[in-house]
């Protein structure tokens, strides 16, 4: 693994990368911080040992600006100080500084800490897994372009708003907002086992065909829970398949598979439904229009204590600007202007139980 050092003086720059070189790592070295974010925008490290007290950009600032979402991967950082009181460990673990050591330091210790790190970031195999098994089931409906990535970042928004709000702050920590951004993908996961005729037709289903799309989610959910029996505690895959199974519940008990209603529906699976109808409203498919993001909105506020969660719906209202900026990133192309949609209703993809399209465009008359 490629391990960067940042410190302005040469001799204990020297000194911690012949550490890390005598523990197996090889190591780049930076001047100060904004040296070190100059090469960690190549996307060859994803850990950082730097010291706290440097010119141009300290070690606290450079941790402050790898946190604010500057890099796509996460990159793990540990700070190297004189400073070991208590204040100042707080100050560069608010920072974002995923570990601490004080100097003058065991060269053991370092790599022992690093080794930790290693550890950590090898849990991210574990997301790109999930995402990788995700996208096989978005492959068979080659139409929904980045869905998943808009889902998981909506998501990810809604949750980190609740977790700040009092009502919430109970419920939801930093690991829960992690892991619903991981497992939202796999909302779907059990469209796999739905049928081509079914899945992929260009029309409205029958009654019939509606009923087998449903099993999506029991499909998923037990393919999850299968899973879950052998790896029990798993706090990733309850979650996945809490999204699975209930992620079409509604708030008033008229979704399905179960018709469960308010908070015995998961709070995972309240927040992604708000997260996959918005971005099924706010794109274009063969049977419906893309709606504007204030139709969409509009939709899901007239849909609140209905189809969502009250408390979630206002916490889409007040991330509406980090929706609009996560639609634009991962934007469709636009469409053939001799496309057309289904006529007459080009939300309604099926003809007689409610779905989708249908039962959030019900709601607004």
């Amino acid at each position: 693994m490629n391990v960067l050092v940042a410190d302005d003086e040469p001799i204990a720059r020297q000194a911690t990368a012949h550490a890390l070189t005598t523990g197996g790592y090889h190591v780049t070295t930076a001047n100060d911080g904004r040296e070190a974010l100059d090469i960690l925008a190549r996307g060859e490290h994803r850990l950082v040992v730097s010291d706290w007290k440097m010119p141009r950009m300290d070690g606290v600032e450079l941790c402050r600006i790898i946190r604010s979402g500057r890099f796509p991967q996460y990159i793990y950082c540990i700070l190297l100080t004189n400073l070991c009181h208590l204040g100042e460990t707080i100050v560069g673990l608010n920072a974002g500084a995923d570990d601490y050591i004080c100097k003058p330091f065991n060269p053991e210790e370092l790599i022992l800490r690093v080794n930790i790190g290693r550890r950590t970031i090898a849990l991210e195999t574990r997301h790109l897994t999930i995402f990788a098994l995700a996208k096989l089931a978005e492959s068979r409906d080659p139409e929904t372009g980045e869905h998943l990535e808009r889902v998981q970042e909506y998501s990810r928004a809604l949750a980190d708003h609740l977790r700040r709000t009092p009502a919430f702050s109970h419920q939801i920590d930093d690991e829960f907002v992690e892991l619903i951004y991981q497992t939202s993908p796999l909302h779907d996961i059990g469209k796999v086992a739905i049928p081509d005729c079914v899945l992929l037709k260009p029309g409205r289903l029958t009654r019939e065909e509606f009923e087998i799309m449903e099993t999506h989610t029991t499909r998923g959910a037990m393919t999850i829970e299968s899973v879950v029996k052998k790896f029990p505690g798993a706090r990733f895959l309850e979650m996945a398949r809490d999204i699975a199974l209930a992620h079409h519940e509604k708030y008033d008990g008229r979704g399905y598979p179960r018709g469960l209603f308010g908070g015995n529906i998961p709070l995972s699976a309240r927040i992604v439904a708000i997260a996959d109808v918005y971005d099924a409203l706010t794109s274009r498919r063969v049977y419906k229009k893309a709606y504007s993001h204030e139709d969409a909105k509009r939709m899901i506020i007239s849909g609140s204590g209905k189809h969502f969660d009250p408390a979630i719906v206002e916490a889409f209202v007040a991330e509406e600007d980090v929706f609009l900026a996560i639609r634009d990133r991962h934007a469709e192309p636009a469409p053939a202007a001799s496309q057309e949609t289904i006529a007459g209703a080009p939300w309604k993809r099926f003809d007689s139980k409610p779905t989708l399209w249908a039962s959030v465009t019900e709601v607004d008359k």
